[in-house]
C-alpha cells in the first residue's frame, strides 16, 4: 500500500491517473463544462458553503453519530468496531448530502426542472425531497426491477411529488436508469440539472460528488479523534458507483496508517453476470461518460449483473476507486448476496440497527476482519442507509412468515 495519495486529484482534466474524464457527446459538453465552473466558484463562496452547512445541520440533520458497536464487538472477539450513522441522514441515506449540495448549485444556474437516476431508490427519495424543498420539477428515472424490489421508495418519491419513470431497456437495473436520464438532460439542457448521485460519470461529476459526500469522513476523523485519541486501523464502505465509500476515505488518503476496504457486491459468487464486484474479473473501459473498470465481454459489450442490493448492481466503478486501487491505496474486496444477509440480520439482532442491504455488505467484511484484529484496533464501518426499504425483500429470503 503506499503511504501517501494525492489529495490534488482529478487533475483539470477530471482525470485521476487514466481513470475518468469526460466521454460525452458534444450536446453535453457546454452543461458539463458550465457545471464545472459554477462547482468550483460555489466551492470557494463563503455564502454558498454557509447555505449548505445550514441545511446539512438543520434539514438533514448532521452531524450522524459515530457510534460504538459494544455487542457486536463483543460477539466477534478483535477489533473495536464504531459504525458511522449515516442512515439517521434525514431520508435514510447518505445521498441527502449530495442532493442538497447539487440542488443548491441548480438553485444558482437558475434551473427549474431536476432528474436524476436511482437504484435503490435512496438517492431518488433524497432528490425528490430537495426539490420538493426548492419547488423544482423532479424527474426520476429508475429500472423496472428495481421498481418492484424498491417499491417503498417509489412510493415516497411519488408522495414528495417527483414523477418515476420505470425503464424497460436492457437488464432494467440502474445502467438503463442511468442512460435515460442522459437522453433526457440531452433533450432539456436550457431547463434541467441532472443531479447524479454517485462518484461517476462525466466530469466534474467525480470530484463534485466526492466533495459533497466527504463531510462523511470529515466527521468521522473527528469524532474517532475525540473518542479514541487516536486515527482508526481500517475503514470499511461498500462500493456501487463509490459515493458513500469516497466520502468516508477522502479526508484519510494522506493516513498511511489507515486502512482503506472498499466492498463490492459479490452477488452469486464470480461468475460471469452473477455479480456486480469490478476489480473481480473487469476490465479499463469507457461508460456512460468515464474511463474506470467495467464488467465486459471480450467484445466490449456491457455485462449483465446482479445483487441482492439494488444500490450496488452496476456495471462499473468510480475513477477514483480505480486510481486508488491502482495504487495501492485501497483495497477492494466482495461479500456474496449469502454474507451480506448474514450481516443484515446479525446487525439487526445485536444491536438494533437494520442497515441497508447495500451497507450490509461493508458489515460483512467487518464479519471477517474484525477477529483476526487485535482487541485495541479501531475500524469504523460506513453504515451508509437504513434497511426499510429492504425489509419485505430480505424476508422473503430469509423466509420470515407473517403472523397469522
Amino acid at each position: 500500500m503506499s503511504a501517501v495519495a494525492n489529495l490534488n486529484l482529478p487533475d483539470a482534466t477530471g482525470h485521476f491517473g487514466p481513470f475518468g474524464g469526460r466521454y460525452v457527446p458534444e450536446t453535453l459538453m457546454h452543461p458539463l463544462q458550465e457545471l464545472e465552473e459554477e462547482y468550483f466558484r460555489a466551492q470557494h463562496d463563503p455564502e454558498f458553503q454557509k447555505e449548505l452547512s445550514y441545511y446539512l445541520t438543520e434539514f438533514v440533520g448532521r452531524p450522524t453519530p459515530l457510534y460504538f458497536a459494544e455487542r457486536l464487538t463483543k460477539e466477534l472477539g478483535g477489533a473495536k468496531i464504531y459504525l458511522k450513522r449515516e442512515d439517521l441522514n434525514h431520508t435514510g441515506a447518505h445521498k441527502i448530502n449530495n442532493a442538497m449540495g447539487q440542488i443548491l448549485l441548480a438553485k444558482r444556474m437558475g434551473k427549474t426542472r431536476i432528474i436524476a437516476e436511482t437504484g435503490a431508490g435512496q438517492h431518488g427519495v433524497a432528490t425528490a425531497t430537495v426539490s420538493a424543498m426548492f419547488g423544482m420539477k423532479c424527474i426520476i428515472y429508475m429500472g423496472a426491477v428495481d421498481c418492484e424490489r424498491q417499491m417503498l421508495n417509489v412510493y415516497r418519491m411519488k408522495m414528495l411529488g417527483a414523477e418515476v419513470v420505470p425503464v424497460h431497456a436492457g437488464q432494467k437495473t440502474l445502467k438503463e436508469a442511468v442512460n435515460e436520464a442522459m437522453r433526457d438532460w440531452v433533450t432539456n439542457i436550457r431547463s434541467t440539472h441532472y443531479i447524479l448521485g454517485t462518484a461517476y460519470g462525466a466530469h466534474p461529476y467525480p470530484v463534485m460528488v466526492r466533495n459533497f459526500q466527504r463531510v462523511i469522513g470529515d466527521e468521522a476523523r473527528a469524532q474517532i479523534l475525540e473518542k479514541e485519541g487516536r486515527l482508526p486501523d481500517l475503514l470499511c464502505a461498500c462500493v456501487g458507483g463509490g459515493s458513500n465509500a469516497i466520502g468516508l476515505f477522502y479526508p484519510f488518503l494522506e493516513d498511511a496508517s489507515v486502512k482503506l476496504v472498499g466492498v463490492e457486491a459479490g452477488g452469486l459468487g464470480i461468475r460471469p453476470e452473477q455479480h456486480a464486484a469490478r476489480f473481480q474479473g473487469g476490465s479499463l473501459g469507457v461508460l456512460q461518460g468515464t474511463r474506470s473498470y467495467i464488467l465486459q465481454d471480450e467484445f466490449g459489450q456491457i455485462q449483465s449483473t446482479h445483487s441482492v442490493s439494488a444500490g450496488l448492481d452496476y456495471a462499473a466503478v468510480g475513477p477514483e476507486h480505480a486510481w486508488l486501487r491502482d495504487a495501492r491505496r485501497a483495497e477492494y474486496s466482495y461479500a456474496t448476496d449469502d454474507k451480506a444477509l448474514e450481516a443484515f440480520m446479525k446487525l439487526a439482532r445485536l444491536e438494533g440497527i437494520i442497515p441497508a442491504l447495500e451497507s450490509a455488505h461493508a458489515v460483512a467484511e467487518c464479519l471477517v476482519r474484525a477477529p483476526k484484529m487485535p482487541q485495541d484496533a479501531l475500524i469504523i464501518v460506513n453504515i451508509s442507509g437504513r434497511g426499510d426499504k429492504d425489509v419485505s425483500q430480505v424476508a422473503d429470503k430469509i423466509g420470515l412468515q407473517m403472523p397469522q
